[in-house]
């Protein structure tokens, strides 16, 4: 099987009335926040509304973007495929509309927890984009970088954009 040049995913922060996160435990990687690959077919905020809807049963809708982030590093393949390609990830910051938090078989537990838990769970190739889409003042975030030997991000590449 062939992979295009670089993948495309989609990933949400998702906030409720209460200021709370909804994050995701995913069985093979831990805590994150919800999202995916986009499919043929899709935008990229229909694939992500539909991965969060399959990751935890909720329907939400997108607020804003708040970044692009090209990881750079190639990684040994799976099913057939000898390698995955790069991985360009959009996140979002997303209101919940509605629907009750369920599993499924990319989440073994779904929870809403306060942004100080929420920091201090979710799994270290997401904290610095998690950070950013926290931090979000409607300034625009572009960055490249590769996750290096001890599962850390090396940032190589990072544009600002001011709204």
């Amino acid at each position: 099987m062939v992979l295009p040049t670089h993948i495309v995913a989609a990933g949400g922060v998702i906030i409720n009335d209460k200021n709370e996160i909804l994050l995701i435990k995913n069985p093979r990687k831990g805590w994150e926040y919800p999202g995916g690959i986009v499919e043929p077919g899709e935008t990229v905020p229909q694939g992500l509304i539909r991965e969060i809807k399959e990751e935890t049963g909720v329907n939400v809708e997108i607020i804003n973007i708040v970044g692009i982030y090209s990881n750079t590093k190639k990684k040994k393949g799976y099913n057939g495929v000898k390698e995955v390609p790069t991985i360009v990830t959009i996140d979002f910051i997303c209101k919940y509309v509605s629907g009750d938090l369920r599993t499924s078989d990319e989440s073994s537990e779904v929870k809403w927890v306060s942004k100080e838990e929420a920091l201090k769970i979710v799994r270290s190739k997401q904290q610095l984009r998690f950070r950013k889409a926290l931090d979000y003042q409607s300034d625009f975030l572009c960055m490249g970088y590769k996750v290096n030997s001890l599962d850390e991000i090396e940032v190589h590449e990072e544009y600002l954009f001011e709204r």
